[in-house]
């Protein structure tokens, strides 16, 4: 029996105490000198590898795709579906365990889990993936107690007093609900339930309460977990509940109160943000939004919606600060834009600032110069650092009229460099937040029109998508002696070449979504993209993502850089998955551009 298998190595992680000893029970150890092919390309077998000691190549043809190292396995497409894989080469002498195929189709047939690791499209194995993370993280905020809530006190008044009364009490101890004493009974009466009683109802206000109470109460102790009052609260269909300890009423859950809990209270910044009339004011809320996205990734909120709910708070921010800082002629005249990942919405961390301003006429010199510096510099103060490229309002080149941008379309074409390039992304990614969107809207229509019929210009503008290689090759750090090694840059050799590719399709379709998923189900409906692929591209785009998004919270600073050797095997597995899902999509563009001529 062997003693070399280590079953805390994804996948067998997830098999019961009784799987992993029939695994070990039927394991063999295979023995393989350099450069003896294991696997031949699209070639069967009857087993699967787990890496013990040295490093396997993957080939794809004369490519080197990846490398395994120990506690890695390989090849489950060809152990599952009969072929259809890479080759498997040994790099140096190594030594791997094997699992019959009979073990581990008997496996997967039974643990679902398990079996998950083996599909086949990047998409169901990231979903399960996804799903099990979730699990892990969301379980804590669950499993919360009640008292961790924010609870409002217990005021109560009696079943006699007026309407009139019990609304002044409610103003004066700040509350949108207060329990009502009627004999031995205790009810609730709600803000809302007054106001209907007075309007609806034509009530006199001198009316009593008691007739408007609701006696029904739905109850839970400070010390239920926080799942028991959102159970209860969905249960009898109610948005309160009241706490009560030893018999004695000590507070009330509002189900906002609760949903701002569960979802990082993004509510609440948002609540502070619509309600800030000064930008001392804008400036206390926007402190807020900085920890929406740690708490949100703690919880196991999906990546999509922790950059939707960051995204929305940024747009609320810059939209309130638009409205504060703009002179009635910017109002008039105006339309607030931004740029870049805020554009398209999938922004999780507090980057550049990446903004501009459409005018649909020259605005009065000296107002609009108060409102670029006002504007750009009050978000330096909340956190947001100038522009590298100075694409931001304070820029007279991004804060101007739409003719003045119109004539900048034309220059672009005409000279189409790097720089000219940059700018067609980044308006395309453009996405109104304040003021006029119509002048956003026919700007950027005038500028697909123009680019969308230049098929040389479109491949040169697609080209950027090999602007940086696939970081697939670092993995000879990361398998071979698990030393931390060059950290993947996973913005410039995953996520920046699915953002550009699809960009380029969907200039070129004239599509006028912004956000990278929502133009790749639209390339999808067109037949520019298969169904499938398309699901496999946005699911490896959020994985890319969310590791990113991972590693920058683990390191401040770090830019989204993993350091390959502190994924997990089930990481390193899934990444070389989206890796390959990038490299496919690099070639479908170099293909229907036609690159190799350029």
């Amino acid at each position: 029996m062997p003693q070399t298998f280590d079953a805390t190595n994804a996948p067998f992680d997830r098999l019961t105490p009784g799987e992993v000893d029939a695994v070990r029970a039927a394991l063999d150890i295979g023995y393989f000198r350099p450069g003896e092919t294991i696997i031949a390309r699209d070639g069967a077998t009857d087993c699967l590898f787990i890496v013990i000691k040295g490093c396997v190549e993957e080939r794809d043809g004369e490519e080197l795709v990846a490398l395994r190292g120990p506690g890695d396995c390989f090849d489950s497409r060809a152990l599952v579906q009969g072929g259809g894989s890479n080759a498997f080469v040994a790099r140096e002498e190594t030594l791997c365990n094997l699992l019959r195929r009979d073990v581990t189709l008997r496996l997967i047939n039974h643990n679902a889990r398990f079996a998950a690791f083996f599909y086949r499209d990047i998409s169901r194995k990231l979903d399960a993936a996804t799903r099990e993370e979730e699990g892990a993280r969301l379980s804590p905020t669950l499993h919360a107690r009640v008292r961790d809530l924010p609870l409002h006190r217990a005021t109560f008044i009696d079943a006699s007093d007026s309407i009139e009364r019990a609304a002044r009490k409610m103003r004066e101890v700040d509350a949108k609900a207060l329990f009502v004493r009627q004999g031995e009974r205790v009810g609730i009466v709600t803000g809302t339930d007054l106001s209907n009683a007075a309007i609806l109802k034509r009530l006199p206000i001198e009316t009593s309460v008691a007739g408007e109470a609701q006696y029904e109460i739905v109850s839970v102790a400070p010390n239920d977990f926080v799942s028991m009052a959102l159970l209860q609260m969905t249960k009898h269909n109610k948005r309160r509940v009241a706490v009560i300890e030893d018999g004695a009423y000590v507070g009330i859950v509002e189900d906002v109160d609760l949903l701002s809990f569960l979802a990082g209270n993004s509510q609440l910044v948002a609540a502070r943000i619509d309600r800030a009339s000064s930008v001392a004011e804008l400036a206390i809320a926007a402190a807020g939004i900085g920890g929406q996205t740690r708490m949100l990734r703690r919880q196991g909120v999906k990546i999509e919606t922790v950059a939707e709910i960051v995204s929305d708070l940024n747009r609320r921010l810059f939209a309130k600060l638009f409205a504060i800082a703009a002179s009635p002629a910017i109002h008039e005249r105006g339309c607030l834009i931004v740029m870049g990942s805020e554009g398209r919405g999938e922004q999780t961390f507090r980057t550049d600032q990446d903004n501009g301003l459409i005018l649909s006429s020259e605005a009065p010199a000296d107002e609009l110069q108060t409102f670029r510096d006002a504007f750009s510099g009050a978000l330096e103060s909340f956190g947001f650092p100038p522009c590298p490229g100075q694409v931001m309002v304070v820029n007279p080149l991004w804060s101007k009229t739409i003719d003045d941008y119109r004539a900048d379309f034309r220059r672009w074409l005409a000279m189409p460099d790097e720089r000219a390039h940059m700018n067609v992304a980044i308006f395309y990614d453009a996405e109104a937040v304040a003021g006029d969107a119509e002048l956003l809207r026919r700007a950027k229509l005038e500028l697909i029109e123009a680019v969308s019929r230049e098929r040389a210009y479109l491949a040169h503008f697609a080209r950027a998508v090999d602007a940086f290689p696939t970081p697939i090759g670092l993995f000879n750090n990361l398998v071979a002696s698990k030393d931390p090694g060059d950290p993947l840059d996973l913005k410039k050799g995953g996520v920046f070449p699915i953002v550009h590719g699809v960009r380029s399709l969907a200039i070129e379709r004239r599509l006028l979504e912004t956000g990278t998923a929502a133009r790749i189900a639209r390339l999808a409906e067109l037949g520019a993209l298969t169904p499938y692929f398309a699901r496999e591209l946005t699911q490896a785009l959020r994985y890319l993502m969310t590791l990113r998004l991972d590693a920058r919270l683990a390191e401040a600073g770090s830019g989204g850089l993993a350091p390959p050797s502190e994924l997990s095997s089930m990481e390193r597995d899934l990444l070389r998955d989206a890796f390959q899902i990038v490299k496919r999509l690099r070639e479908i563009i170099r293909r229907h551009f036609n690159l190799a001529m350029f």
